[in-house]
């Protein structure tokens, strides 16, 4: 058997869920809704979700009225999501990878860092050339990772947290191209239990070679969740709007 990649491990584990449930909802809102203000969606907009967890902002997406598809390659997480599925939200485990749908999308959306977590380029391009696949003509492709940069001169030490009575031990460092947070913890059971999220530190420039490559154009650039000009010392997020080349 080929040994599952570190996002099919650690993102289908209930331990995931436990150390994030504290997550800050109403500034992923915030942001959503900056968001919707600025690219103004027709009312019955046809939205894709890549990447959408447990479907907590495609479920907020078609509260809106939307029509919305959430994909994500965790079973658990997709078994959950589908309780909550209506006439105008459906969701589907799918690797990003792999084509989903032709010409179906007007808007596709990657939020909160769900890009990066590849080996090698070949697969991101792969998943890009898959957006451009999904996009209408017209459509657009909303992009929001974490600024290299920031990252860099934010990295802290070692942290621990305690949530529903585990201890979680965090580290961030970098690792040649990536940043990478090791989670170490002891389950109530007794069990002792080692993760690790890697992401590659991408730079504005590789974002735009890639989607070029793809067929994809990057017509702007913010650098938060307000929705502020990028600014490549000093900005938390780099988010890009792109559409079709």
């Amino acid at each position: 058997m080929t040994q599952a990649e570190w996002f099919e491990d650690w993102f289908d584990s209930p331990y995931y869920h436990i150390l994030y449930k504290y997550r800050d909802d109403s500034e992923a809102e915030g942001f959503i809704d900056h968001l919707l203000q600025t690219l103004q969606p027709k009312a019955a907009a046809k939205v894709l979700d890549l990447a959408c967890g447990r479907g907590r902002y495609s479920r907020y997406l078609a509260g809106k009225g939307y029509e919305v598809c959430g994909l994500d390659l965790s079973p658990q997480s997709i078994a959950h999501a589908r309780q909550f599925e209506r006439d105008n939200l459906s969701f589907f485990v799918h690797d990003m990878r792999e084509p989903f749908r032709t010409d179906a999308f007007d808007y596709i959306f990657s939020f909160f860092t769900s890009f990066g977590y590849f080996d090698t380029e070949t697969e991101d391009l792969a998943t890009l050339k898959n957006v451009r696949l999904g996009l209408k003509p017209g459509g657009m492709f909303v992009l929001d990772f974490f600024n290299s940069e920031y990252v860099r001169q934010q990295l802290t030490g070692p942290e621990q947290k305690t949530i529903d009575g585990i201890t979680f031990g965090l580290h961030k460092r970098i690792a040649g191209n990536k940043v990478v947070k090791t989670i170490r913890f002891r389950s109530r059971e007794g069990q002792d239990y080692y993760f690790e999220e890697r992401v590659r530190l991408m730079e504005l420039e590789d974002f735009q070679r890639l989607f070029a490559a793809a067929g994809l154009h990057i017509v702007k650039t913010y650098g938060d969740y307000q929705l502020q000009p990028f600014d490549p010392e000093n900005s938390p997020r780099l988010i890009v709007e792109a559409k079709p080349a």
